[in-house]
Order: C-alpha cells, then sequence, then structure tokens
C-alpha cells in the first residue's frame, strides 16, 4: 500500500462527518475544527437546538457545509434516522464521532437506578447505537473511522461519578471490542480520553477545581475543545491508517501524575 502524501494527511474535503453531542463546548469544537479540515459535518444535537444551528451557521458563514440533526440516541431509532439523514445529504458517511454524552454527579449511596441509568444510557448506550448504525452504512462503503470521546475517568475514578466512571470505561472496552470486530469491513474504531477541557464560566463554577488541575497537569492549562479535535482529526485520516483499538489520552499530562 502506498503511503498518501503528508501534505494530504489532514484534508478532509469530500469527506462526511457526524459529531454527536454538538451543541455542547466540545461538541461544537469538533464540529467547526472538522468543517475547517474540509469536511461535510452533521451537526447533532438532542436539546440545544440553539446552540446546533449557531454552530451550523457559523460552519456555512467561513463556507463550510453543515446541517444540524436533532435526535435522542439512546433511542435506536433516532440514532438510525441520523445516519440516514446523513446519507440523505451527503451521500455518505466517513467519520462518526461519539461525543454525546451526560455529565450528572451522585454519590453510591445516594444515587436511584434512574440516575444510573440516564448516565449509562447516555455514555454508553448511544455509542452502541451510534456505532452499529454506522457501521452498516461504513460496511457498504468499505471504509470508515469511529472515534468515542471517553475520558480520563475511564482509568481514574472521580467522587461522586461511579455511573460516568463505569459507563466510560465501558466505552473504553467496547471501542477494542468494535474495532475488533469491524476492522475485516475496513472501519477503524478508536478512543479519545479527554481530561478537563475548558468551557466558559469553568473558573467561576469551579474555581479549586481549575486550580488544582492546573497545578496538577505537567503542561499547565486546561485542555481547549480545539485540542480534543485535533487528536480526532488524527485518528479519522490517513495518517492513523494502521491504528485501530486505540485509546489516545488527551490531558496535558496529568495522568503521568505520580498517585502514589
Amino acid at each position: 500500500m502506498d503511503s498518501p502524501p503528508v501534505s494530504s494527511l489532514l484534508d478532509f474535503s469530500g469527506k462526511i462527518a457526524i459529531v454527536t453531542g454538538a451543541g455542547g463546548g466540545l461538541g461544537q469544537g469538533l464540529a467547526r475544527r472538522f468543517a475547517e479540515a474540509g469536511a461535510s459535518v452533521v451537526v447533532h444535537y438532542n436539546s440545544s437546538e440553539v446552540d446546533a444551528q449557531n454552530v451550523t451557521r457559523q460552519i456555512r458563514e467561513l463556507g463550510g457545509n453543515a446541517i444540524a440533526v436533532q435526535g435522542d440516541l439512546t433511542q435506536d431509532k433516532d440514532a438510525a434516522r441520523l445516519m440516514q439523514r446523513a446519507i440523505e445529504q451527503f451521500e455518505r458517511l466517513d467519520v462518526l464521532i461519539n461525543n454525546a454524552g451526560a455529565y450528572p454527579m451522585h454519590s453510591v449511596l445516594d444515587m436511584t437506578p434512574s440516575d444510573w441509568d440516564h448516565v449509562v444510557d447516555a455514555n454508553l448506550r448511544s455509542v452502541f447505537l451510534c456505532t452499529q448504525a454506522a457501521a452498516k452504512v461504513m460496511k457498504e462503503q468499505g471504509c470508515g473511522a469511529i472515534i468515542n470521546i471517553t475520558s480520563i475517568e475511564s482509568k481514574n475514578p472521580a467522587p461522586n461519578h461511579s455511573h460516568y466512571n463505569a459507563a466510560k470505561g465501558a466505552v473504553s472496552m467496547f471501542t477494542r471490542a468494535s474495532a475488533f470486530e469491524l476492522a475485516p469491513h475496513g472501519i477503524r474504531v478508536n478512543a479519545v480520553a479527554p481530561g478537563l477541557i475548558w468551557r466558559e464560566g469553568l473558573e467561576r463554577d469551579w474555581p479549586d477545581g481549575v486550580q488544582r488541575w492546573q497545578k496538577t497537569a505537567p503542561l499547565k492549562r486546561l485542555g481547549l475543545p480545539e485540542d480534543v479535535a485535533d487528536a480526532c482529526l488524527f485518528l479519522a485520516s490517513p495518517g492513523a491508517r494502521w491504528i485501530t483499538g486505540a485509546s489516545l489520552l488527551v490531558d496535558g499530562g496529568v495522568m503521568t501524575h505520580q498517585i502514589f
């Protein structure tokens, strides 16, 4: 197999990417960055319609191509419909970024079964349903890349987040298992595990946490959505053509910190 020229590795012109949960801060950054690389983007949202439409408008104003699609991705019909809208609009699907999720806090002692189900469904069930629906499309094409956004919490537990920790840990293993099964169809599946990502108002809402992070992380800053997006661009690109089933930490080096 001939290697593609280096100059073309991050050129997504003519490619179609779906970003789930693209109404939120990280998802918005993912959608904008893939559009900047030349991809046509399906901006998925569940409840954040205004934000998703704003991202879609921004992409179009910069000369890109994007549509916004609503759906509850814990429901198989909505996951399938999301893929179908991409095909109807753009006639193919090259990249799926499973970014949608939920991030509430509950202690193990106080968590209700419905609290648990909500977080596991939002962060794990949605990944399964979207991966399955996208893989059926990509199998017919003979190629595709799926990237799951996990978290450093898939490897390092955080207080009051046992449901989220468990769901993201499961997504990490699902990434490896689906990568193994889908490789014969030309579909690569990888994960990106971000650390603390900046959002508007974070320093105000959690000043002590931000300070602890900046003190602990070797690179001494919070992550930006673009930091995660660039890792996703790499894993979706021909530059990662021999990489599948991997999980890439994007955390400013915080997981190198000696805990004991």
